[in-house]
């Protein structure tokens, strides 16, 4: 067994696993963990829970996250090795080879301390390193006349590395970029060539909803969206009316996307001919949230019903309006009240009638009556 803990090194980033060891974390905590480029400051989002290593299944790294189908692929030196060395040695035995594998998918990187003053100093340090980094870079890209937009940089909490992501619409030649910057802060560098909508993750910003972007606020990973989803719920078809700020169709057409197939399910499908009170008729529009639909009959006219609730009864009933049916209501009473027909009488008040002793029974006043209690 092994105390697993779930660290996140940025705002709704990804939440990466490690060996917590004999260190006891809370939710929140701030802590310095081990990472294939050295040490990393992030956060504890899960806090730890004892776990076998067989179950330890192996996952992306924060500095080499997994690319997102939509962008081009990000290949890094790692990559560049992998595949050099497999074009130059083939493998003698496969078995070997999986165990290997199944060997290192149980190895977690360690909590190596809990943060302190002087590392949430060098955090703010690495924060003006990191400003210092993208203005002088960005000075160099208009001099060498690269088009390509960079909009964040990134560092290793010992600035031992520097990551810039950049946009760009197809290659770029940053050769000569990435000698300039490696003669300028003598560190390593990486250019790292992302999609929009990671842009729009890492940079910020309002929805036109008015609140934060999903992905800058919870969502870790980016599922795919399609045009299918907006027509599913009845949505308009403009690209500026469901298209986020990174001009991609916005997240949260995926939300209510099975809700609405669900509740589909059980409707008539569009083009239907359905019976109604008024007549024959076509559907020709659905409303699955209240379970409406909107039939043209015959003769042009278009009526909005809802479908009966009762399974067993596949037939449409009128719909009305909660203030229609008050209305009636309280039009039914008063013509009840004024109605001269004895026949139309409320039966419960003739048999309300029916219970009062008559007049001859009653006790006259001053008499002494026996009432059986």
């Amino acid at each position: 067994m092994i105390k697993v803990v779930g660290i996140r090194f940025k705002p709704a980033g990804k939440v990466y696993d490690f060996d917590a060891g004999a260190f006891v974390l809370n939710r929140g905590d701030a802590v310095i963990v081990e990472t294939e480029q050295g040490l990393g400051f992030g956060f504890v989002a899960v806090p730890p829970v004892f776990r076998d290593e067989n179950d330890i299944v192996p996952q992306e790294t924060e500095d080499n996250p997994v690319p997102e189908k939509e962008n081009d692929p990000v290949l890094t030196n790692e990559d560049i090795a992998a595949c050099k060395d497999s074009e130059l040695h083939e493998p003698e035995d496969k078995n070997s080879e999986s165990d290997t594998e199944s060997s290192q998918k149980r190895i977690l990187k360690k909590v190596f301390r809990t943060a302190t003053a002087e590392d949430f100093e060098q955090k703010e340090r690495n924060a003006e390193f990191k400003k210092e980094a993208h203005k002088f870079c960005m000075g160099y890209i208009k001099e060498l006349g690269l088009k390509m937009n960079l909009f964040a940089v990134e560092s290793t909490f010992d600035a031992g590395k520097l990551t810039f992501f950049f946009t760009a619409e197809g290659r770029v030649d940053f050769r000569e970029l990435v000698k300039i910057l490696v003669k300028e802060f003598h560190t390593r560098i990486e250019m790292r060539q992302v999609g929009i909508r990671n842009q729009a993750k890492m940079c910020g910003g309002i929805g036109r909803c008015g609140r934060e972007l999903c992905c800058a606020a919870f969502i870790e990973k980016f599922e795919t969206v399609s045009i299918r989803m907006a027509k599913e719920q009845n949505l308009s078809l403009n690209p500026t009316k469901i298209s986020g700020l990174c001009g991609r169709l916005m997240c949260c057409l995926t939300y209510e996307y099975e809700t609405y197939m669900r509740l589909k399910a059980d409707m008539p499908k569009l083009g239907e001919i359905m019976e109604t009170p008024k007549g024959k008729g076509r559907v020709i529009r659905l409303n699955p949230i209240c379970s409406r639909v909107l039939i043209r009959t015959e003769d042009g006219q278009e009526t909005e019903i809802e479908l009966s609730s009762d399974k067993e009864n596949s037939s449409a009933e009128t719909f009305t309006s909660p203030l229609e049916k008050e209305t009636q209501a309280e039009l039914k009473r008063e013509l009840n009240c004024y109605s001269d027909d004895p026949e139309e009488d409320d039966p419960e008040e003739d048999s309300q009638d029916d219970n009062f002793p008559e007049d001859d029974d009653l006790p006259e006043y001053g008499e002494e009556s026996e009432l059986e209690l």
